[in-house]
């Protein structure tokens, strides 16, 4: 397709405001009023090579808008889909072997097929770096060392990378059903290496399950078979099975099985449950009760198992207007009790930036930072000390963020600045080249529309008819005494003036009048009106329309107040 049509509504250029004729109006109409826009614009009319090759231009603009609106089945696709909808490769041939409703799933059709090609293309790389650190030097002294050691060894403290991991995946979409997703995993912890290659092939089984095969080799070598399941509007299940051989150093390899299952039920609009039972190493019964609402999160998990066993509780705060959360956790259990509380704030469109603290008998301290950019994680857990060390907890607590607001104030919020400026200006030359295409070619039809405007005002006088005496469009401002500014307003006198007709002007409602020929933009983004003084029966006359009003002049109501006898 040559073009896609996302997002109904962005019509491009009115077709019915060129004509100036109502949404509702008949072939013959059509008709009609291209006939007498042909007589000022066709470039038969006109013998100068300046202005033959501008009305060439406009009249180019106006058949266009003529055919589309003159064909059944080309207006149907316009008034739908717009301009986009209309730039769809063998449009001409279905026109004239289809009907108006075949077309439409036709394009809805090309769209969706657009749509595939387009995930097709797309591989979704997912990436993820974890860099694990060890600064429990810092805060920790050696019991069996003498206070002098400890305080030479505190004043040079030793932080250690303990270990490193790097993970990369990339799906590939086969058909709209089948994907095969390609995974790479490095890892090293105290000074040994392993890695992992894995392939996955996913398939929609239909609309409310898929299943997944996953094959994978290196250090360890298994299979695992996954499986998700809608059961009705309100519950779903998962199920996973899986197997490995491990290399035990050349001896005989150590098999490992698994098998996991979920049952989530959606119990209200906020409400959900669900129920994990995992057989293997290690084997579990878990309840998850989890309560969402936009502002606010409560999680409540109890594990029964070998050999763990533990509550837990989360509460998440969301911000949503600064794009930000607050976590707090409570855990306690066969295993010990820790304590995590955290936050996570978006830095800029695409990047996330997050931090939680960890302080339990089994963790002692530990500092977790992670960031997001895209479809890329990276994650540094940091090991502050083995035991709960107040200095470790106050120092993992403040200095993240100390770091993290002085960044913010001199790097983050300059850089997003200095890009939304860009974007802007970017918008802005964007925005002044249209305008001037639209002014320049509003000019050439202020041109071409002179003569006869003059002859309409003749015409009109002789009959002490509708005649413009002022016409402004744009962002009306008026000075001390109301009198109108031409500041951010463009003068229309003469396009309003050639769509007068016996003594009458009639503007069909419109999303905007920028496209009647001699309009353009003036403001752009702004609230537009229309203002226009006239003279009838040799009486003055004044209206302000709003940008999307219909027009019908004269009025008995427009009439001034000094002019009233």
């Amino acid at each position: 397709m040559a073009a896609s049509m996302e997002g109904e509504g962005d019509f491009g250029e009115d077709y019915y405001a060129m004509l100036n004729i109502d949404r509702q109006c008949t072939n013959a109409e059509i008709d009609a009023a291209y006939r007498r826009l042909t007589k000022i614009y066709h470039p038969d009319r006109h013998f100068e090579p300046i202005r033959k090759k501008k009305a060439e231009n406009l009249f180019i603009k106006l058949k266009t808008a003529h055919n589309v609106l003159s064909d059944p089945n080309k207006r149907q696709i316009y008034d739908r889909f717009g301009v986009k909808g209309l730039q769809v490769e063998g449009l001409e041939l279905m026109t004239r072997t289809r009907s108006p409703a075949e077309i439409i799933a036709e394009l809805n059709r090309y769209q969706q097929e657009q749509e595939e090609r387009k995930l097709q293309k797309r591989t979704n790389p997912h990436g993820m770096v974890t860099l694990g650190i060890n600064a429990t030097d810092v805060f920790d002294a050696d019991p069996d060392m003498d206070d002098e050691l400890n305080s030479y060894r505190s004043s040079i403290p030793s932080i250690e990378i303990s270990h490193m991991s790097l993970h990369q995946s990339v799906e590939v979409p086969l058909t709209k059903k089948n994907t095969a997703i390609i995974a790479g995993t490095l890892a090293n912890r105290n000074g040994n290496g392993n890695g992992a290659f894995t392939a996955v092939w996913r398939r929609l089984t239909s609309d409310n399950g898929w299943a997944e095969l996953a094959l994978s080799c290196g250090d360890n070598i298994g299979t695992s078979l996954r499986g998700f399941k809608k059961i009705n509007r309100r519950c779903y299940c998962t199920a996973n099975a899986n197997i490995s051989y491990l290399s035990n150093r050349g001896r005989k390899a150590i098999a490992f099985t698994g098998f996991q299952t979920m049952i989530a039920c959606q119990l209200d609009s906020h409400l959900e449950g669900r129920l994990v039972w995992n057989v293997g190493r290690p084997s579990a019964m878990r309840t998850i009760i989890k309560y969402d609402k936009e502002s606010y999160m409560l999680l409540f998990t109890a594990q029964l198992g070998i050999p763990n066993i533990f509550l837990q509780t989360v509460f998440v705060k969301k911000f949503p207007e600064k794009d930000a959360k607050v976590r707090l956790s409570a855990k306690v259990g066969t295993m010990g009790a820790v304590v995590e509380y955290g936050c996570e704030t978006k830095v800029s469109q695409f990047s996330t930036l997050g931090a939680t603290m960890a302080v339990g008998t089994s963790v002692g301290v530990s500092l977790k930072i992670k960031f997001i950019r895209g479809q890329q994680e990276f994650f540094f857990p940091i090991h502050l000390s083995e035991s709960i060390v107040p200095e470790a907890i106050v120092y993992g607590t403040f200095l993240p963020l100390a770091i993290y607001f002085v960044a913010k104030k001199l790097i983050i919020d300059p850089y997003l600045k200095c890009q939304e400026e860009e974007s802007q200006g970017k918008e802005k030359e964007e925005a002044a080249e249209k305008m001037a295409a639209k002014k320049e070619e509003a000019a050439a039809t202020v041109e071409l529309l002179k003569e006869s405007v003059e002859r309409s005002i003749e015409s009109e006088e002789r009959k002490r008819g509708l005649v413009i005496l002022k016409a402004l469009y744009g962002k009306l401002i008026s000075d001390d005494e109301g009198e109108l500014l031409d500041g951010q307003c463009i003068d229309v006198i003469t396009p309003v003036q050639a769509l007068v007709r016996d003594s009458q002007l009639i503007l069909s409602d419109t999303k905007t009048k920028c496209d009647i020929p001699g309009f353009y933009d003036p403001c752009p983004g702004e609230t537009k009106t229309l203002y226009i003084r006239y003279k009838f029966r040799n009486k003055l006359h004044q209206v302000t329309l709003a940008d999307n009003d219909a027009i019908r002049l004269p009025l008995q109501k427009h009439l001034l107040k000094e002019d009233e006898t």
